[in-house]
């Protein structure tokens, strides 16, 4: 039963937050101390649910009509792995990149711990090499 409440949370957090640009309802979702475990894909700026925060509205701008959609889930207990893809269109600088008005499609994965509903650990895993090749930050490797 808890298992189904936390991947529930998980859609609601990506269409409320991700899909709709509801940056502030993060806290509905998350600690105010969540623990961000890979920091490799897209690093916060700062640490805890505030961190978490700057790092969306920073993806939102340089995505603005970015839209996540989540593929398949796997839970346990206090674990949710969440497959998904996000797409966007590149109209702000991301990472030093300037706007190159590419489409992207990324792939990756996510888990979640909970603690009493709400996210305390995240683990986030994408495709940033295959994200950087679509901006033309990364040359294709050679056939």
């Amino acid at each position: 039963m808890q298992d189904t409440m936390n991947r529930h949370a998980v859609r609601r957090f990506t269409e409320v937050v991700l899909n709709q640009g509801e940056i502030d309802a993060v806290a509905q979702f998350f600690w105010d101390d969540v623990i961000e475990q890979e920091q490799v894909y897209l690093p916060m700026r700062g640490h805890g649910l505030r961190g978490l925060k700057q790092m969306l509205r920073g993806l939102r701008t340089s995505f603005p009509d970015m839209h996540w959609t989540i593929y398949e889930q796997i839970s346990e207990v206090d674990k949710v792995l969440s497959r998904f893809e996000w797409t966007g269109t590149h109209h702000g600088m991301f990472l030093g990149i300037p706007p190159t008005g590419r489409s992207v499609r990324v792939g990756g994965m996510a888990v979640d711990r909970f603690v009493l509903g709400k996210i305390k650990e995240t683990r986030v895993i994408m495709d940033t090499l295959g994200l950087m090749m679509q901006l033309g930050a990364v040359p294709p490797p050679r056939v």
